[in-house]
């Protein structure tokens, strides 16, 4: 983690990771955002961290029109810095918010 927060670049984003957050429509910023200003992910496995975030979204989304964006992002901080392992969103309104957006 960089001093002032995380800082989020392409080699950051391992391919696998690349073509899922692309298939969930997360774009780099609301990582980097989530894990910068979002809530503990109470739901992240031992040995693992996640924050939580919910974005305003108020557009399609396959299909169907949503109001709100969450992304969960989980990650490991290692002595070389963090690995990010995935990238989840969900679609909806109502979410709880322990950090608003």
């Amino acid at each position: 983690m960089e001093k002032g927060g995380f800082r989020i670049t392409q080699a950051d984003l391992h391919p696998h990771l690349r073509a899922r957050i692309h298939q969930r429509g997360v774009s780099r910023q609301e990582i980097e955002r989530t894990l910068n200003e979002g809530g503990e992910a109470t739901d992240a496995k031992p040995g693992t961290l996640g924050k939580v975030m919910v974005f305003p979204y108020e557009a399609q989304w396959e299909g169907q029109f949503y109001q709100e964006k969450e992304v969960t992002v989980y990650y490991k901080v290692t002595d070389e810095g963090f690995i990010l392992l995935t990238v989840k969103a969900r679609y909806g309104q109502g979410f709880p918010r322990g950090v608003s957006s």
